[in-house]
């Protein structure tokens, strides 16, 4: 075992011994490892573009082309108002006998009458087609005199006018339905809502 360690130290060093010799050889005569092949000069050079002129276009932007025809006038839409049952507000008959002396609020029973009604818009896509038809809303007339949950029971024709009916009718005001002094809500309100266009 001690013989290995002995044998292993003694090829260690010369090892060791024989790469410093190879090493001091190299660096004692560094001409012979670059001294292989042609011999010669480089030469450097820079290519110098010559100046250029410049030209610069001023361009101007095209006018915008005109347009085809003026869009139409927007129609003004007409609508009727039907309640449940087919019953027209117009023959509704509606106790206007109010009771002033209270604190206010309302004081006196009486059916539901429109207040404020909103033209709908007229699509445009509809407009431009010259399609006219009609839309018959279902909504509920809540107990502030607003319209909550339209929903299209009939259109003609279909899909065209439903959103801007709808649109329309949640802009509805009334004047809200009073019982025993309270005002109260009602489900099934009916209104048409006529999209006809008018002649220019």
């Amino acid at each position: 075992m001690v013989q290995r360690y002995i044998i292993s130290i003694a090829l260690g060093g010369l090892v060791t011994f024989g790469l410093l010799w190879l090493m001091r050889s190299v660096i004692a005569n560094p001409d012979a490892a670059t001294d292989s092949g042609v011999k010669g000069r480089v030469i450097e050079f820079v290519r110098v573009q010559e100046d250029q002129e410049v030209m610069v276009k001023k361009r101007k932007p095209e006018p915008p082309p005109p347009p085809d025809e003026p869009p139409p006038n927007m129609p003004k839409p007409t609508f009727d108002s039907n309640v449940t049952m087919g019953v027209d507000i117009g023959a509704v008959q509606v106790d206007v006998d109010i009771d002033m002396s209270g604190t206010g609020g309302f004081s006196a029973d009486g059916e539901y009458l429109p207040i404020v009604k909103v033209q709908p818009i007229y699509p445009r896509r509809a407009q431009t087609r010259g399609i006219e038809g009609h839309v018959l809303l279902e909504f509920t007339v809540t107990s502030t005199g607003a319209v909550r949950d339209p929903v299209v029971i009939e259109a003609k024709p279909p899909g065209i006018f439903d959103r801007a009916a709808i649109n329309a009718a949640l802009k509805f005001k009334y004047k809200p339905k009073v019982v025993n002094g309270e005002p109260i809500e009602v489900a099934g309100v009916r209104n048409l809502i006529k999209f006809e266009l008018q002649d220019s």
